[in-house]
């Protein structure tokens, strides 16, 4: 290997060796057959993979060894539905397998793949759980993880899903009151599971915190040159990453062994040209985290992003910027419940045109 690419790559490598994982956002069938994903996870040491319906459907779209499959599981399975899900459990499998060496290394704290309950299901607590109980069964493979969205329904589920002994994902978090939510609904899974004298290792969930689409949202309510755009997302982030470390009530969990409820920044591609392709990366690297990186941000990142760690307990700064946010009207839970609706309402159009794809 020449000095060059090896120094390119240790970029990547190097935010691993400060304690935080770095996953890919992505997942298609190329992505497997072509030996990129491998290549990944041995040159980059990315750490796990999450996908969602708009990948999904990108991917089938544009990939021809989907388009080859589609008419034998067009014969094969009745519903749209189910021939997507035979369309790329395989694939999820695939990615399980090869992350299986992480998973293991890691004592199984790294090595996931996520994969995502339908979203016509994010208002329905009982059928999120069916469906999670489902899915992990259907996948078959312990570094699997299920994707529910957190929305009152789904953090319900949460409890449900993970005293199942279910790995699960967290995701369209877009506020603080989400967080909270989310973190109580893991430990009332964990203690149901004490109470009834099971394990609780082994049993991984992540909060996956939306970043890019906060800035995106707040700056829109700003006057151009204000001193505020673009703080909101890493700011609010940093205070929850500050919440979680303070947070002294998982001792009675970790003492069973079981694993904390780690922060995951998801939507951390940059919206704008005039912004650093990799603000959200930098800005964002602490102990215990995760970042889920698209395909074009993990090589820009590779090729200049600096590691360093930026995640810390002192956060009076920030704080400040949510104080002067606050003080010009700008009230991040409010925003927050817009962000998640416009996500799912997002997800379900994707999906909605993925099965479209296989009728």
């Amino acid at each position: 290997m020449n000095n060059t690419l090896e120094h390119s790559l240790s970029r990547v490598r190097a935010v691993g060796n400060l304690g935080q994982q770095i996953w890919l956002d992505n997942l298609s069938r190329h992505l497997l057959a072509s030996g990129q994903l491998a290549g990944l996870i041995a040159q980059d040491g990315v750490q796990g993979l999450t996908s969602n319906p708009a990948i999904f459907y990108q991917a089938i779209q544009n990939d021809p060894a989907y388009q080859a499959a589609l008419p034998l599981l067009r014969t094969a399975h009745a519903t749209p539905e189910a021939r997507f899900e035979g369309l790329v459990i395989p694939d999820v499998q695939r990615a399980c397998d090869l992350f299986a060496p992480t998973y293991e290394k890691s004592h199984g704290r790294a090595g996931f793949v996520s994969f995502e309950v339908a979203p016509r299901l994010a208002h329905d607590a009982e059928g999120t759980v069916a469906d999670a109980k489902r899915l992990w069964a259907l996948i078959g493979r312990p570094n699997a993880m299920i994707k529910i969205p957190a929305t009152p329904a789904g953090i319900a589920a949460l409890e449900e899903v993970i005293y199942a002994g279910i790995n699960v994902n967290m995701t369209l978090i877009f506020s603080a009151s989400q967080i909270q939510a989310v973190r109580a609904a893991h430990r009332r899974g964990l203690a149901r599971r004490l109470q009834d004298k099971l394990s609780v290792q082994r049993i991984v969930s992540v909060a996956s915190v939306f970043i890019s689409r906060i800035d995106v949202a707040v700056d829109a309510l700003l006057p151009p040159g204000d001193a505020l755009r673009g703080k909101a997302a890493i700011a609010a982030a940093r205070i929850a990453y500050a919440d979680w470390k303070n947070d002294s009530g998982f001792g009675v969990f970790a003492a069973f062994g079981a694993t904390p409820q780690w922060l995951l920044w998801a939507s951390t591609a940059t919206k704008t040209a005039a912004e650093r392709d990799v603000r959200y990366v930098e800005g964002l690297i602490g102990p215990d985290t995760i970042n889920t990186v698209p395909d074009a941000t993990l090589a820009a990142f590779r090729d200049h992003g600096e590691a360093e760690t930026s995640l810390s307990t002192e956060v009076q700064a920030e704080r400040a910027v949510l104080a002067q946010l606050a003080h010009q009207g700008i009230d991040l839970e409010t925003i927050g419940k817009q962000l998640l609706d416009a996500g799912l309402l997002q997800f379900e159009q994707a999906f909605s045109k993925l099965l479209a794809l296989t009728e």
